[in-house]
């Protein structure tokens, strides 16, 4: 279950990373209110996970989640660059989480 916890987390660490964008510059209420509301469920849960799975390993998931899916959306909503370098780079981060699993 711990697993299922450090991916949820990943995921709201996603949600407040996309969401800083969206505050600009925590001068919107809303965004604001949501950015801050993900990042405390993305730590509670990451706490979570880590009363079973090695820190470093928990980290290193938690912020790959986080990073891959921060790209992702990126250049799903942001326009950013979807070169084949940085989908590349993004893969290797993809299998780091897997090869971390795998170990684990």
């Amino acid at each position: 279950m711990s697993w299922v916890y450090l991916f949820i987390a990943g995921l709201f660490e996603i949600g407040w990373a996309i969401g800083l964008k969206y505050t600009h510059g925590f001068t919107r209420l809303v965004p604001t209110v949501l950015t801050a509301v993900s990042m405390a469920l993305s730590l509670g849960l990451l706490g979570i996970a880590l009363k079973t799975l090695p820190v470093g390993t928990a980290y290193a998931v938690w912020t790959g989640v986080g990073a891959v899916g921060t790209a992702i959306l990126g250049v799903y909503l942001l326009g950013e660059p979807a070169s084949a370098g940085r989908l590349a780079c993004i893969g290797l981060i993809v299998a780091g989480i897997i090869g971390l699993k795998v170990v684990s």
